[in-house]
């Protein structure tokens, strides 16, 4: 950006070149300064929407903040520690419950508002193609007389593209902390748009998987509906939020072009609202059908399991049946071959053909039987 150009080193010393903001020190790839030990990732003082200086420490933002008077600072920090937030709490008057929070994260989306400051928490989101999951992460924000504060608790969103693209609208920044507020809604639900559309490609594969006899797709549709209810946790609420700023835009006097970008924010979120809805009713679905498919899948294995445990049966009574019928033989036999010396009909003259008669009565015998009852 240019114009705005830099504090004195006669006026306190806490300004830089802006050529050296837009190119980094060292050559750091423009619009994304380093991340600055402690946390403070960008700490810049604006007036009339330009970059009139970007002091290192929060320190001698304080002091150039005193110094201009008309000027709005907006402080950038990173997963802060807390002598950080206690620092910003004293020179900005923030309240305590709000500083907690800022510290601790792990807050759903809200807005609260201390006396002149708002505090509001955002849950971004973002889709990590390589791991087909969604990571979710949060951003608190300070917003006050002159003064916006920033505190991300993970990668997203991308704060520093906000800023870029804020201080390349001047007109826009001028307008105020506001401004910098609903540029950062906007990012945030710009944000949701990739996770949708990731998440309706992995409800259109798993559909696949679950007309396709894919086991998994049971733990996967699982899976993926604690995302898209972790997503509705992070969406929905922020309605709420959008309708708060609005019902208290007339009250507090908010800029009627900002009223119209936070119009066209909550537009944008609805339809995202909507979309997720539809995905968790569509799992709802998804899952049914595919316990329909499984027990319909079991059922077929029973039957066949069954069909097999029939076959088997069938085979066992024909080998039980012959079994039976080949035994009784052998048992005439093996009575009429012990050759003891008084043992009746031993001497008789039609034992040996009374002992076959006897076998093949019994054998004619058991294989009628089981011939009537169906084993034959």
């Amino acid at each position: 950006m240019g114009g705005g150009g830099r504090l004195d080193s006669e006026e306190g010393g806490f300004g830089r070149r802006l050529d050296e903001h837009e190119h980094g020190p060292g050559g750091h790839r423009p619009g994304e300064p380093p991340v600055r030990p402690g946390g403070l990732v960008d700490s810049a003082v604006y007036t009339r929407g330009l970059r009139y200086a970007s002091p290192t420490t929060l320190a001698d933002t304080y002091r150039c903040l005193q110094e201009l008077g008309d000027a709005m600072a907006w402080i950038g920090l990173h997963r802060p520690d807390r002598e950080q937030i206690t620092s910003l709490a004293h020179e900005f008057r923030l309240h305590d419950l709000a500083v907690d929070d800022a510290i601790n994260a792990h807050q759903r989306p809200k807005l609260e508002r201390y006396g002149d400051t708002l505090f509001v928490v955002l849950r971004a989101a973002r889709y990590v193609d390589v791991l087909e999951m969604v990571e979710f992460s949060e951003v608190h924000l300070f917003i006050g007389p002159g003064f916006v504060i920033t505190v991300r608790h993970g990668e997203a969103p991308d704060l520093a593209a906000v800023r870029r693209r804020l201080e390349g609208e001047p007109e826009m920044l001028a307008r105020g902390p506001q401004a910098v507020l609903y540029a950062i809604l906007d990012q945030v639900v710009d944000g949701y748009a990739p996770v949708v559309a990731g998440l309706e490609h992995d409800i259109d594969e798993i559909e696949t998987e679950v007309f396709g006899g894919d086991p998994n797709a049971s733990r996967r549709i699982y899976e993926l509906s604690r995302e898209v209810i972790q997503f509705q946790r992070a969406a929905r609420p922020l309605l709420g939020v959008l309708d708060a700023l609005a019902a208290g835009s007339g009250k507090y006097g908010s800029d009627e072009e900002l009223q119209r970008y936070l119009r066209d924010v909550t537009d944008h979120l609805t339809q995202v609202v909507e979309r997720v809805d539809s995905f968790r009713h569509l799992l709802q679905s998804i899952l049914a059908v595919n316990a329909t498919l499984v027990t319909q899948q079991q059922n077929e294995e029973m039957r066949s399991l069954t069909a097999a445990s029939y076959a088997q049966n069938e085979e066992l009574k024909k080998v039980s049946s012959w079994a039976a019928i080949l035994f009784a033989p052998t048992l005439i036999g093996t009575v009429y071959g012990m050759n003891f010396v008084h043992m009746p009909e031993l001497h008789w003259r039609f034992g040996y053909l009374f002992a076959l008669g006897l076998m093949v009565l019994v054998c004619g015998v058991l294989y009628l039987v089981f011939k009537r009852r169906g084993w034959l």
